[in-house]
This record gives structure tokens, C-alpha cells and sequence, in this order.
């Protein structure tokens, strides 16, 4: 936008920030106060976040500027995805209108990715889509393909391609945003928790885009930082919990916790290691517990040869809980009684998803898997020819496995949002489908702690 007459001030894209020139330092009391004045080009700077209020301000104090920041396109978007969205889609959807910025948590498997569709025709402007891995770039632009016939620019994975809409991947943003950061006005923020890492916040920080939606599962972060995307995203419009959604629009699910226990040896060797890593803790004061305490034994235990023996201990002991000989067991118990249906294994680590490809002879995703294998063991476990799948972590999120009804859970950490994500895997609605997650636990080992603190969620109460 373009507006003329005497003391015309200029509005240009730097770089990630906004400069605003023709301007006199003494116009500061004027201008909002996230401008500063940079001495060095003689003008006033701030973060490309900050456009719009820009603007903003400008029309309510009647300045007169000339707008050469706001470098993204109209569209004129006609084809829609077939059949009505759902009613949470549609509230979510008029919720975030009020504003046009602002975060949706939806589950896994309600229906994201129509939300952000629905955002895409209401601004019909330029978007930026980004997302934490190339697998969902691949799935974003199919999406978009199909349902919207638009051909998407991707950044990201090798490629540069920047186009109208275009889908980049959280780390190629972090890197390259600033050279784009004025060709969008609707920024989507898939698994926008991602946003709030310290490194990659910044990507909220160059884009001007007026309208911006964020879209995730679980917002809430353990590091707490999921405050941040009020400012870079706009504040928490709409969400929807598991249990308000099952049976109607996902499927039914039940959790069940299985217990194994260590064998003489294994109980012996856990015992050892436990007592050797808390006992150098407590020789030094530190009560884990916490980061900030499991910083403070991690700085201990790197000093010295008997610091490092304790570290070595406690991933030890960990190893031994989580992959007990028992649960293999379990794993063959739950394998034959699901036999036909798609099944889907995580484990906390890649030695454990080994451990038990190898044992079952099941094709196994890594985060070494090579992209054309990973799509090659997708394709064929929607086509159930390779009905089980065994992973670590990568299929956590942003994978669309809509047919698999069964996840069991070998090990875990303790993050709430990695166990709402697993149970997701499972949840997208496929007819009658009853879906089940097996959590398996080592009994009397630091699991069950483990267990307690992911499962404080709705899901699971």
C-alpha cells in the first residue's frame, strides 16, 4: 500500500527487519516503541514481526508512507477440498478469523491440515508453510496439489524454489528466511512448538506476514518456551483435548500398561549402576530431579574418570530398563495377538528399534533411514504388506499413517508431548476402527517415574 503527500516516509524490507526511512531521530515519540533508531543509515529499524503494527500505526497517526515491504501476492484460490470440514475445523477456523493470528492445538488425526487450508482461501495471499521434517514437505505439497491444484515452492532438503506458496522446513527458514521473509503475508507454523526452540524463534522474527497461524498437537513445551509464540504467532485461539474428539471424529482407543521384570542378572547389573551414578550425586549435594539439577550432575561427572564411570552408569541402568529381555517377550505376545492388523513399535533409541527388527524381522525407520527406503516401508505398511513397523522416534510426529490402530510403546522419555504424539499415530478415524496403545514398563526401575510424569494429559486420565 501506497499513500502520498508532503513528509512521505519510506517502509522497506532489510534483511528480516523493517527500516523506515525519511524519518528524523526526533520522530521517536512518535513512532511505536519497538522502533530504534539505527544511526548507521540514518533511519528507524525494527523486526519484521512487527509489520503490521507498523502499519498500523502509520494509518491511525494519518502519516503518510510509502509501503515497499509488503512484497507478497494476492491469489485467487478456487478449488476446495471435497467434502464440508468437520465442526471443530469450522469453530477453529472462525476463531482464528477474529484476528487472523493466532495458535490452534488440535489432536493428531482431527484434521490440522484442513484448518490451515481454511486459512489459505480466507487470506487468498502468499504463504509460507513450514514444517520440522522433509517427510511433511512431501505430504504438504501433495496436499496442496490435490486439493487446491497449486503447484508449492520448496525451500529445504537441496532445494530453493520459492514460490507463491511454498513449503520450507523449520532449519532452511532458520538459515535462508531473511532472503524471503517479505514474499508471504499468511505464514502456517506446522507443529509450531518447533518455533519456540531458542534458534529457531528467530523465524517469527523476519517474516512480515500480517496473518499467521500455528497449528500443533501438544503447544506446551517442558522448557517452558511455548510463551514465545503469543509474540510470534498470535495468542492460543482455539484447541480441543483427545477426549472431546474420540469415537465421533477419531477413533476410539483404549491405553493399557503391560509390566516386565528383570531377570536375577539383569536386577543385579541395574541395582550396580543405579547405586553408582546416585551415589556420586550425593556425595556432591546434587538431588536430581530437575534440567537444572541434571545439568549440574552432567558438569560434575564430566570432570573426572570417576565422574564420567557415574555418567556412564546412569545411561546404563536406563539401557537395561528400557530394553529387558521380558519385553521382547511382551513384543512377541502382542505381535501374535494383533497379527493381521498394522502395528506400530517406538522405542526411546536406535539400539532397542534394532534389537527388535532383527529379532522379528520387521522393516525398521531410523533417523539414518534414506527418504526413498522410508516412503518405500510407508507405502507398504498402508498397503499391509509390511503390516508392522518399528521405529525410535521420527515417526513421532508429522507422519500420515491413517490405518495403523495398534502402537506399542517399549520405551519413552518423560515428555508428555512425544506420548500424546505416539497415541496420535493411532487416532485418525478409519470406520469402526477400535485403536489400542500398549505401554510396556520395567517394573521397579526409574520407567515408572518416566510413566507417571508423560501421562499427565487428558488422554489418559
Amino acid at each position: 500500500m501506497t499513500q502520498s503527500g508532503s513528509g512521505e516516509l519510506k517502509l522497506t524490507y532489510d534483511r528480516g527487519s523493517l527500516v523506515l526511512g525519511e524519518a528524523a531521530p526526533e520522530m521517536a515519540r512518535h513512532l511505536p516503541e519497538f522502533m530504534r533508531w539505527d544511526g548507521r543509515i540514518s533511519a528507524f529499524r525494527c523486526l519484521a514481526l512487527h509489520y503490521r503494527p507498523l502499519v498500523r500505526h502509520l494509518v491511525r497517526t494519518d502519516q503518510a508512507y510509502a509501503d515497499h515491504a509488503r512484497n507478497y501476492p494476492e491469489l485467487e484460490l478456487h478449488a476446495r477440498p471435497a467434502g464440508p470440514p468437520y465442526p471443530h475445523q469450522t469453530e477453529a477456523i472462525a476463531a482464528w478469523r477474529r484476528g487472523k493470528r493466532g495458535q490452534v492445538e488440535l489432536p493428531t488425526g482431527s484434521g490440522k491440515t484442513r484448518v490451515a487450508l481454511m486459512a489459505l482461501h480466507e487470506v487468498q495471499r502468499g504463504a509460507l508453510i513450514l514444517v520440522p521434517t522433509l517427510d511433511l514437505v512431501s505430504q504438504w505439497c501433495a496436499v496442496l496439489e490435490q486439493d487446491l491444484g497449486l503447484e508449492a515452492g520448496v525451500v529445504g532438503g537441496g532445494s530453493f524454489q520459492v514460490a507463491p506458496v511454498t513449503v520450507c522446513t523449520y532449519a532452511s527458514a532458520y538459515r535462508h528466511g531473511e532472503k524471503f521473509g517479505d514474499r508471504f503475508g499468511l505464514a502456517i507454523f506446522d507443529e509450531c512448538h518447533h518455533l519456540a526452540g531458542r534458534g529457531f524463534s528467530h523465524i517469527g522474527e523476519v517474516l512480515t506476514a500480517p496473518y499467521r497461524l500455528g497449528l500443533s498437537a501438544t503447544l506446551e513445551r517442558p522448557d517452558m518456551r511455548h510463551h514465545v509464540l503469543t509474540q510470534l504467532i498470535g495468542p492460543v485461539v482455539y484447541r480441543k483435548a483427545i477426549g472431546e474428539l474420540s469415537g465421533k471424529y477419531l477413533a476410539d482407543y483404549r491405553v493399557q500398561t503391560l509390566y516386565a521384570d528383570l531377570s536375577a542378572e539383569e536386577r543385579r547389573n541395574y541395582d550396580q549402576a543405579r547405586e553408582n551414578y546416585l551415589g556420586f550425586a550425593r556425595a556432591r549435594g546434587i538431588t536430581l530431579g530437575s534440567p537444572r539439577k541434571w545439568q549440574q550432575f552432567v558438569f560434575a561427572a564430566c570432570r573426572s574418570p570417576e565422574g564420567r564411570e557415574a555418567l556412564a552408569a546412569y545411561y546404563r541402568q536406563k539401557r537395561i530398563a528400557f530394553s529387558a529381555e521380558e519385553k521382547f517377550s511382551l513384543c512377541a505376545e502382542l505381535l501374535h495377538r494383533h497379527r493381521g492388523q498394522r502395528v506400530l513399535i517406538f522405542t526411546n533409541d536406535n539400539r532397542t528399534a534394532y534389537d527388535i527388527s532383527t529379532r522379528f524381522l520387521l522393516p525398521l525407520i531410523t533417523h539414518q533411514t534414506r527418504i526413498a527406503e522410508r516412503r518405500e516401508i510407508l507405502a507398504n505398511f498402508r498397503g499391509n504388506r509390511w503390516p508392522t513397523v518399528v521405529t525410535s522416534k521420527v515417526l513421532n510426529e508429522g507422519v500420515d499413517v491413517p490405518s495403523a490402530s495398534v502402537a506399542v510403546i517399549v520405551s519413552g522419555n518423560s515428555s508428555v508431548r512425544e506420548h500424546v504424539q505416539r497415541l496420535g499415530r493411532i487416532l485418525r478415524k478409519d470406520g469402526a476402527k477400535q485403536a489400542v496403545l500398549y505401554e510396556l514398563l520395567t517394573r521397579h526401575t526409574m520407567e515408572e517415574g518416566t510413566s507417571r510424569r508423560r501421562r499427565k494429559h487428558d488422554a489418559y486420565r
